[in-house]
């Protein structure tokens, strides 16, 4: 008797099982990223350097995940666009705000203090 056949697999099911593989590699490599921020919060450098890291670093997972997480490497051109125009907004409301709100005139005026009494010792 022979041997049953085993069925070859189907182009699409290759394509699903790569796409799985593809995902599980990016949440590691996010996750490899995550843990670099959080023993970079806590070496011993500068803080301009220490901010320009985490910057980046923020980035790159941010690219990644609304590249492939959110599919945006395979939908249409126009909605990467409209996506960017908003993210460009957002940036810009916020460093607006951060500006606004961190200058001199923001912040509160002093309560004028009274004078302190003057003692006067009478012999």
């Amino acid at each position: 008797m022979s041997a049953p056949a085993t069925p070859a697999p189907s182009a699409g099911h290759e394509l699903e099982k790569s796409k799985f593989g593809l995902y599980v590699e990016i949440a590691m490599l996010l996750a490899v990223i995550t843990g670099l921020e959080l023993v970079t919060v806590y070496l011993p450098f500068m803080k301009w350097l220490l901010v320009s890291v985490l910057v980046v670093l923020s980035t790159v997972k941010f690219m990644f995940v609304i590249f492939y997480f959110m599919h945006l490497r395979w939908d249409k051109a126009f909605c990467t666009i409209l996506f960017f125009i908003g993210l460009v907004l957002a940036g810009g409301t916020m460093f607006a705000l951060l500006k606004l709100f961190g200058s001199e005139a923001s912040k509160p005026l002093a309560l004028a203090e009274p004078p302190a009494p003057v003692y006067r010792i009478v012999v």
